[in-house]
C-alpha cells in the first residue's frame, strides 16, 4: 500500500512510523487508519524491526478522529468506523513487538485511545491529553472507555471522560497515563533511547513477555501465572537463553541473531 498519510523510517532495528496529516493536527480519518493498519502488519513481520515508535508531525500527536469525516456518517457507517479503529488498536496492542508513543502536543480522543494502546507512552511538556467525545454528544469508540479505566483508575477515567477536560502533561504523568515527560526537543531522542534498552534485551523474550502480560491482564492471577510459567520453559527452547546466559557468566555483553 502506498504511504500518503505515514512516513516510516527504519533505522538499528527501530522503526519510526509518524503520523502526517499536520494541516488538520493529524486527525485520523478512516484512510489513515488502513495505512496503519497495513504498515504494523508489515512491521510486525520485518526482521529487521524490533521496536516501534509512533508520533505525529507538527504541533499534535493525533488530535483525534477527523470530524469533518465523522460528519457525514450514518449509523452504520459510524459502527463500522468504530469497528475499524478498535481492529488497528488491537492490533497494535497485541502485536508481538513493542510499540512506544512518543507524544508530541494534542493526543484527544483516538489520539489519546491510540497512544492507550502502545506499550510505552512518553510524552513532551507540552503535551496534552484528553477525551471529549461527550462533547459531540458521542462515547469514546476505540476502546478508550477500556483502556483508560485499566491505566488510571475507574475514578479518574470516568472523571476525565465524564468532563471532556483536557490534562496536561505533569498531571497524565502523575496519574499515570504516560511514564515519563520530557522537554519538548528531546522526545524523540528519549524515545529512542527507550528503543536501544529493549534493543538489548532478548528478542524471542521481549515478543513473548509482552503476551504473558497481556493475557495475564485479561484473566485471573492463576491463569496468568500458569502461562507465565509455561513460557519461562519455552524460553529455554530458544538459543537466546544460551547467548544471554553465557554473555553473563563471561561478563560481555550478548550478541542477539
Amino acid at each position: 500500500m502506498e504511504l500518503k498519510n505515514l512516513i516510516v523510517e527504519i533505522d538499528n532495528k527501530t522503526a519510526v512510523v509518524q503520523i502526517n496529516r499536520p494541516q488538520v493536527l493529524n486527525a485520523m480519518n478512516s484512510e489513515t487508519m488502513l495505512e496503519i493498519e497495513s504498515l504494523m502488519h508489515q512491521l510486525n513481520e520485518n526482521n529487521e524491526v524490533r521496536v516501534i515508535i509512533i508520533t505525529g508531525e507538527g504541533k499534535a500527536f493525533i488530535a483525534g478522529a477527523d470530524i469533518q469525516e465523522l460528519s457525514t456518517f450514518n449509523s452504520l457507517e459510524a459502527r463500522e468506523f468504530g469497528k475499524l479503529g478498535r481492529r488497528v488498536l488491537s492490533y497494535i496492542e497485541n502485536m508481538e513487538k513493542p510499540v512506544i508513543a512518543a507524544i508530541n502536543g494534542y493526543a484527544f480522543g483516538g489520539g489519546c485511545e491510540l497512544a492507550l494502546a502502545c506499550d510505552i507512552r512518553i510524552a513532551g511538556e507540552r503535551a496534552k491529553f484528553g477525551q471529549p467525545e461527550l462533547k459531540l454528544g458521542i462515547i469514546p469508540g476505540w476502546a478508550g472507555t477500556q483502556r483508560l479505566s485499566r491505566l488510571v483508575g475507574m475514578g479518574k477515567a470516568k472523571e476525565i471522560i465524564f468532563t471532556g477536560d483536557p490534562l496536561n502533561a505533569s498531571e497524565a504523568l502523575r496519574i499515570g497515563l504516560v511514564n515519563k515527560v520530557v522537554p519538548d526537543e528531546n522526545l524523540m531522542d528519549e524515545a529512542k533511547k527507550f528503543a536501544e534498552k529493549m534493543l538489548q534485551t532478548g528478542p524471542t523474550a521481549l515478543k513473548l513477555v509482552k503476551t504473558v502480560m497481556n493475557r495475564g491482564l485479561d484473566s485471573n492471577f492463576t491463569t496468568g501465572e500458569s502461562y507465565e510459567s509455561e513460557v519461562f520453559g519455552i524460553c529455554f527452547s530458544t538459543p537466546d537463553v544460551k547467548e544471554g546466559i553465557d554473555a553473563f557468566l563471561n561478563k560481555r555483553k550478548p550478541k542477539w541473531e
